[in-house]
């Protein structure tokens, strides 16, 4: 299908977004602080060619709609935002054509650095992309650049998911990513809203958080968040709490579907018995368990059990 070769041809990432481009810090520079002392901007109306490096009026600029990035962190734009001043914008920012404007495809945060000093113009390459094509690039401009916390980067995978109905393995080759780690990315959106916060934060690691995922039982799941911050439990550990919690669900569902004759049996041995028993069956195989708690009882029902036999 069309999404599967879009997917295929995108997935070289940031190559894809600059091709041959190359901009030297001096030129940067030195035309950045031309655009200060000019006005002379080239408007959003004119003929862009394709790929070519173009300098343009920052207020014709918008943040891309489906930017997967919801935060940024005002510390690292103000450093950016300095080394701009500095040195100049040595990346371009990739943009497409939008109405009498232009949107951003890649290198927001560029943007929004640049009119922190107060820049008129900044470097830029135009693309003609389609909205697919154009979340497909910013969701791998921004995780090649490790730029989005997990539960952004697992939004916005859902989204190229949901909006244009690609597979996970077309998601997989689009954005240069294994189907597993596709698939556990997504797991994370299956966490409670404050778990999901959590892991944004960096108060839980990934592997913190896909372990706890793996629980069904959002109180459990709370609970043993709060253990990793104020215990510092290992992934392993949760691994562990998770496999334990799973056991115990699969028990009790195991105890309600016992049929009525299976239940007389228990209770008719438990009587005979003195102590709780337990009747467990998978098709026509299974076990009866018998409880003790001390040496003593354990005797008592070897005895017992010895004169039903006549061992």
């Amino acid at each position: 299908m069309a999404a599967k070769k879009k997917a295929r041809g995108l997935g070289r990432g940031l190559d894809a977004l600059f091709g041959d481009v190359e901009v030297t810090p001096a030129a940067v520079k030195s035309k950045t602080k031309e655009a200060d002392a000019s006005d002379s901007a080239p408007s959003a109306e004119e003929t862009v060619p394709e790929g070519d490096l173009r300098y343009i009026d920052i207020n014709e600029i918008k943040p891309n709609a489906g930017q997967p990035r919801k935060n940024f962190d005002e510390a690292r734009l103000e450093e950016l935002a300095e080394s701009i001043e500095q040195h100049g914008m040595i990346q371009p920012i990739v943009l497409r054509a939008s109405g009498h404007g232009y949107e951003i495809v890649a290198g927001e945060r560029r943007w929004r650095a640049a009119r922190m000093i107060g820049l008129k113009e900044v470097p830029c390459i135009i693309r003609e992309l389609t909205d697919e094509e154009n979340m497909l690039l910013a969701i791998i401009e921004n995780m090649q650049r490790e730029d989005l916390n997990p539960i952004e980067e697992a939004e916005g995978l859902k989204r190229m998911i949901d909006t244009y109905g690609l597979t996970q393995e077309q998601v997989s080759r689009g954005v240069g990513k294994s189907r597993p780690y596709i698939t556990n990315s997504l797991r994370l959106l299956k966490l409670p809203e404050k778990l999901q916060y959590m892991t944004a934060d960096g108060s839980l690691s990934v592997g913190h958080a896909r372990a706890l995922a793996a629980i069904k039982d959002e109180p459990l799941q709370e609970k043993l968040a709060q253990r990793v911050i104020s215990e510092g439990l290992s992934v392993r550990q949760i691994e562990k709490l998770a496999q334990e919690s799973r056991t115990r669900i699969t028990a009790r569902k195991t105890r309600k579907t016992k049929s009525a004759d299976e239940k007389r049996v228990e209770t008719e041995l438990r009587e005979a018995l003195g102590t709780k028993v337990v009747l467990q069956r998978k098709g026509a195989k299974g076990k009866i368990e018998i409880e003790f708690y001390n040496g003593e009882e354990m005797e008592r029902l070897i005895d017992l059990l010895r004169s039903l036999g006549n061992i």
